[in-house]
């Protein structure tokens, strides 16, 4: 792991939580964009060297959607940036982590993404991060 890439927050209203953000940082985010094919709207800002992802639901049977409405508004995951996706995932699941996606797929920032049950770590969803070239 070379660092925290960023840290997923799962949000009701974009509009209001970029104002919320853009306040609390000082600044506004540099990037908006759909995964559609997680069902979301995503803001991203920078923090130091991490960012803040704001996570949008955009199909009520979205991953997010589903967050939202059992646990409500909040930290949804943390994401960490890796050089080799795939060994990384196999290093990790010979640890014996719970991997939800043995392959990589296409997320949000131009990202190779995998992620990570929070049953295996201690509530928490984690992501791990790759650039897509």
């Amino acid at each position: 792991m070379r660092k925290i890439e960023h840290i997923g927050i799962a949000v009701k209203d974009m509009q209001a939580a970029t104002k919320i953000y853009s306040t609390l940082l000082g600044h506004p985010h540099y990037k908006t964009e759909e995964v559609a094919g997680e069902a979301v709207n995503t803001a991203f800002f920078t923090c130091g060297e991490s960012k803040i992802e704001l996570l949008e639901a955009t199909d009520p049977d979205s991953a997010i959607a589903k967050f939202i409405d059992k646990k409500g508004e909040g930290m949804h995951h943390i994401a960490f940036a890796v050089d080799d996706i795939k060994s990384e995932t196999q290093r990790l699941k010979k640890e014996g982590f719970v991997v939800l996606n043995e392959e990589p797929k296409i997320g949000a920032d131009n990202k190779w993404v995998v992620f990570l049950h929070p049953k295996s770590s201690n509530g928490v969803l984690v992501e791990l991060c790759q650039e897509r070239n």
